[in-house]
């Protein structure tokens, strides 16, 4: 029972988190939001028994929103010095947010050591049983076209990030490939003939 309980508080957890991100104006309140949108999903999955998802999950996404939010500062022309100069305002979210996150890994341990109802987990799997191996047997075997089709689309995302930083800016110089492949020889060089001159 007491498992149920903290899977019903993470998914109302995450569903606000995940909401926050994506109505927030603010890009600092949306990084926050999403650190704790991770977080909770890696709770989550440490409730079903799925450690390496939930490793996985906190050490990559979690550790690359720093790098996320970077990409959002220098896509959207963000004045850094001016979220430097009033970062001390969001300093309340990011202690809710660290609140929140230790409130879960309590929960989780809490669930794990001290008496929680056993009829609600998943069954106890033999101690060579491995989730990294069950994930990629199912990932290349029965999901291999959902997981190419994921791949192209984050190429795809790529891509569309790259063309969205290129817009015209006063000033910039940009290259005219058709234009230099096009020119002729003496529209660069010049030959000019002179006498030899002789030095007393």
């Amino acid at each position: 029972m007491f498992v149920m309980i903290l899977f019903y508080v993470f998914s109302a957890v995450l569903i606000a988190a995940a909401l926050a991100v994506i109505t927030t104006r603010n890009p600092v309140y949306s990084a926050l939001c999403l650190v704790l949108t991770f977080f909770t999903s890696a709770a989550i999955w440490l409730l079903i028994d799925a450690e390496f998802l939930a490793l996985v999950l906190v050490l990559v996404y979690v550790g690359a929103v720093m790098v996320l939010f970077l990409f959002v500062v220098m896509m959207l022309d963000i004045e850094v010095e001016a979220l430097r100069s009033g970062f001390t305002r969001y300093a309340w979210l990011g202690w809710l947010t660290a609140l929140v996150v230790i409130l879960e890994l309590a929960g989780v341990v809490a669930a794990r050591r001290f008496g929680a109802d056993t009829a609600a987990s998943p069954v106890p799997m033999p101690a060579d049983y491995s989730n990294t191996h069950e994930l990629g047997t199912v990932l290349y075997t029965d999901y291999v076209y959902a997981f190419e089709l994921a791949a192209v689309l984050l190429l795809v995302a790529i891509v569309a990030a790259i063309a969205l930083t290129m817009r015209k800016r006063p000033g910039l110089k940009v290259q005219d490939i058709a234009r230099q492949v096009a020119v002729r020889r003496e529209d660069r060089v010049r030959l000019v003939k002179m006498d030899a001159e002789k030095h007393p």
